[in-house]
């Protein structure tokens, strides 16, 4: 009898244990989420990481953040870690041939001594402020490339859900 009785409360714990499981919230559209992420190209080499500071805060769904990134992060639970890899398409996308323009060097303001490989802001003529890469100088040009620097790259991000914030009901009602 005894023995009956505690095979009963094990199995009554356990289906407890398993039900409260599976009421963990995941992160879905609406959520405010925090994750932290360190983010390595395909030679493993790190290009960017928010661990030693603060997790990035999003809302899931809205734009942003790059789609496979949030693709990744929906259906995750706080404190779930994953790693995730992301072609080109589902990430920054791939380099635009009409993003990559060359000028004539004269044009560049005097105080500026450019060098291939540097980020320039410029401002375009809508007032937008433009972040460029310098790829290319010559004696009399400069090739200037809008296009992000990750782009046409596949990435891996690791992920670790921090916080799902649920949307409030005032928050809910504005979308």
């Amino acid at each position: 009898m005894l023995r009956q009785l505690l095979f009963t409360l094990v199995l009554i714990c356990a289906l407890s244990l398993h039900v409260g499981c599976a009421n963990e919230p995941v992160a879905k559209d609406g959520d405010t989420v925090k994750v932290h992420y360190t983010g390595t190209h395909e030679d493993g080499s790190e290009f960017d990481s928010s661990r030693g500071g603060e997790p990035l805060e999003f809302v899931l769904g809205k734009p942003g953040i790059i789609g496979g990134f949030q693709d990744a992060v929906r259906g995750m639970k706080a404190g779930e870690v994953k790693t995730v890899t992301f072609p080109p398409e589902n990430a920054y996308g791939m380099p635009r041939p009409e993003m990559i323009h060359t000028y004539p060097l004269s044009e560049l303001p005097d105080n500026i001594e450019p060098k291939v490989g540097e980020s320039l802001t410029l401002t375009a003529q809508n007032g937008q402020m433009l972040q460029v890469t310098i790829t290319e100088l010559t004696d009399s040009t400069i090739t200037l490339d809008a296009n992000h620097p990750l782009a046409g790259k596949t990435l891996t991000f690791e992920l670790e859900l921090v916080e799902i914030i649920p949307p409030t009901d005032s928050a809910a009602e504005g979308q």
